[in-house]
């Protein structure tokens, strides 16, 4: 079993990624292509309708996935 520089045993500490909308370390999400979307980030944008305020804010936040995808 692998061990942290700290020794602690890899497998109990959860790994975390950066999200790429709320920008913060999670343990949960998933990842589209090479980027990774937290739960909390996901539920969110599956849940907002196209004519709300925050709907731009999400696409301008996923768009480096479709950009990266594209060059």
């Amino acid at each position: 079993m692998k061990e942290s520089e700290s020794g602690e045993n890899m497998r109990d500490t959860p790994e975390t990624h950066v999200c790429i909308v709320c920008r913060e370390p999670k343990t949960s999400g998933i990842r589209i292509w090479d980027q990774f979307v937290c739960a909390a980030c996901e539920r969110e944008i599956v849940q907002t309708d196209v004519e709300d305020e925050k709907y731009d804010f999400y696409i301008e936040r996923l768009k480096p996935i479709w950009l990266d995808k594209i060059s």
